[in-house]
């Protein structure tokens, strides 16, 4: 009875909203419209799988009648036996709907902060970084995301010991929160002569863009300084004082910017990078304090686990948390990432409904 109510009041919201989306006021408010918008698509699939079982178990009440009318013999058993399929319908479509209504990371819509940085390896954990940039650059593409460059310290052998950039398109940040972690590979590096395979690592943290609302920095916090943006190699790239160093003093945190030949589009993008940062922080302090901190199989984003290996000598890549083996290296570096995407998100909402159905046990057995 209680999940015929939710399934109910789960409808009439989704009617709900398409008669908001109608009235010309929300039309014009275009952040306004945007956000129903997306919540009525965030419950169409829930609402699909609902009328479906409902359908499903008008058919099972009629069966159920016939049975117990018992009049004709033959309907009987015709009744009974579309009855056990129906119920394995039902439940089927039952587990859907209790996975599509999980909430949803209200983070998962936003556009993202992506850092990339080379760990231990020397030159060929940042040539990795290099690697792992055009990889993540490719799959934006497949999902025709937008790249912004933020920030990125290049080596003269063409890797990175740091590279930043926003990544804007639809579910960016629900597609990549699962990227956060230690990225490790196993190859013969370029600068080997004797043919040895290193083992380097190279740490990622996805970030959701922070907005204005939800991180205000007082001016008086910050320490700006300008200099002569540098190339690798330590040679001066720029004649004037462009490049930007902005200290949050309150926290320490340091972020440099000097991409852009503009002091003005520097600066903006240096606190662009600080406030997800900062936003970040808040977060994480705040879920320490309720043990929830995004922990667990999947979505910890603990810069010190390990999470996947790039194994080159036998074309694997391996996702630790899942126990996942794909053996489509080159693929992968290619920006096709779909699978393992998916499957990191499927073992996320499998965790989720576990921790849902065990409070709810707990709930009632109380």
């Amino acid at each position: 009875m209680e999940s015929r109510t939710r399934y109910e009041n789960v409808l009439k919201r989704f009617d709900q909203l398409g008669e908001e989306l109608s009235k010309s006021e929300n039309i014009r408010n275009r952040d306004l419209y945007r956000k129903l918008a997306r919540e009525r698509s965030e419950l169409e699939k829930a609402v699909l799988a609902i009328r479906r079982y409902l359908d499903l178990e008008k058919r099972y009440t009629e069966d159920r009648a016939a049975v117990d009318e018992g009049s004709d013999r033959e309907l009987v058993e015709i009744a009974r036996s579309e009855m056990g399929e129906l119920e394995r319908q039902m439940h089927a479509e039952e587990e859907s709907i209790k996975v599509y209504l999980l909430p949803r990371d209200p983070d998962d819509s936003r556009n993202t902060v992506f850092e990339i940085r080379a760990g231990t390896g020397g030159d060929e954990a940042a040539l990795f970084a290099a690697d792992l940039a055009r990889m993540y650059r490719l799959y934006a593409e497949r999902q025709n995301w937008k790249i912004e460059s933020l920030s990125s310290s290049p080596t003269e052998i063409g890797g990175y010991k740091e590279i930043i950039f926003l990544v804007t398109g639809e579910n960016a940040f629900g597609k990549l929160k699962f990227e956060s972690g230690v990225h490790r590979v196993q190859r013969v590096p370029v600068t080997e002569a004797g043919g040895r395979i290193h083992t380097s690592a190279v740490s990622v943290a996805v970030l959701p863009e922070a907005e204005e609302v939800d991180i205000q920095i007082d001016p008086k916090d910050l320490r700006v300084d300008v200099f002569r943006s540098r190339g690798p190699g330590g040679q001066s790239v720029n004649t004037t004082d462009s490049a930007v160093r902005i200290t949050h003093i309150p926290t320490g945190m340091v972020v440099q910017c000097q991409d852009e030949k503009s002091q003005h589009k520097n600066r903006a993008k240096a606190l662009k990078v600080l406030m997800a940062r900062l936003l970040e922080k808040a977060r994480s302090e705040q879920a320490e304090k309720i043990a929830e901190a995004r922990r667990g199989m999947i979505g910890s984003g603990d810069r010190s686990d390990k999470i996947r290996t790039y194994n080159f000598p036998q074309g694997r890549v391996t996702d630790h948390r899942i126990g996942l083996t794909v053996y489509n290296l080159k693929g992968v570096l290619d920006g096709d990432l779909g699978e393992i995407v998916e499957k990191l998100a499927l073992a996320n909402r499998e965790e989720l409904l576990k921790r849902e159905m065990e409070a709810g046990s707990r709930a009632g057995g109380a």
